[in-house]
């Protein structure tokens, strides 16, 4: 009777230590996931995330509270609008945003567009693509765009406005159709990644 106890308690005890095996592999299991999720965000959402998710996040650029509705309400918006004004002309900004050459300068990253109605464009060292949908020449640009790390086949549309204001042209940018919980990425993106770069190109 005691060997039978002694190998049933020997057999419990080895049931024991291979439950505790697998909690263990299974609670590592998360963080191992975790930690591809958070290594597949950092390289791929250079925009947004900017894409513009996100080297935008990373670089810690405060928001501006009146600006930005509150964060819960950003995560199902799928829409944003902004205006800012440079000290051009429309035409000059027009050509900074549609050259392959002036875009790769203010960017300081690769960029190829080709700058006529359906043509397609690659820019931010391939990290943002898609094509020109609407085009009149000084005055709009219309844009199916997205970052590469979206779903395959999903796009958003972004609407460039180009308004003469004395000597100087407000733009107004309306972006739309992005996925439900790329607002907080892309809303400061536009600033971080478009338009501080013109303005300090242009300044030179």
């Amino acid at each position: 009777m005691r060997n039978i106890f002694a190998r049933q308690q020997t057999a419990n005890a080895a049931k024991s230590l291979d439950q505790n095996s697998n909690r263990r592999i299974n609670a590592a299991a998360p963080a191992r996931l975790l930690t591809r999720r958070q290594a597949l965000a950092g390289v791929t959402a250079a925009f947004a995330g900017i894409a513009l998710g996100s080297p935008l996040r990373s670089q810690g650029q405060p928001q501006d509270a009146k600006e930005t509705p509150a964060a819960a309400a950003n995560k199902t918006t799928t829409f944003l609008h902004q205006e800012t004004s440079f000290a051009t002309s429309p035409h000059r900004l027009y050509k900074l945003l549609l050259d392959s050459k002036n875009f790769a300068a203010f960017t300081k990253m690769k960029a190829r567009i080709d700058p006529k109605v359906g043509g397609a464009f690659s820019m931010f060292d391939g990290m943002i693509v898609g094509r020109n949908v609407e085009l009149i020449p000084d005055q709009r640009i219309v844009q199916a765009w997205r970052p590469t790390h979206w779903d395959s086949g999903v796009y958003s549309i972004v609407k460039f406005e180009l308004k003469p204001l004395g000597s100087e042209t407000t733009l107004v940018l309306d972006h739309t159709g992005f996925p439900q919980g790329e607002y907080d990425h892309l809303y400061p993106g536009w600033k971080l990644r478009y338009w501080d770069p013109i303005k300090k190109y242009l300044a030179k």
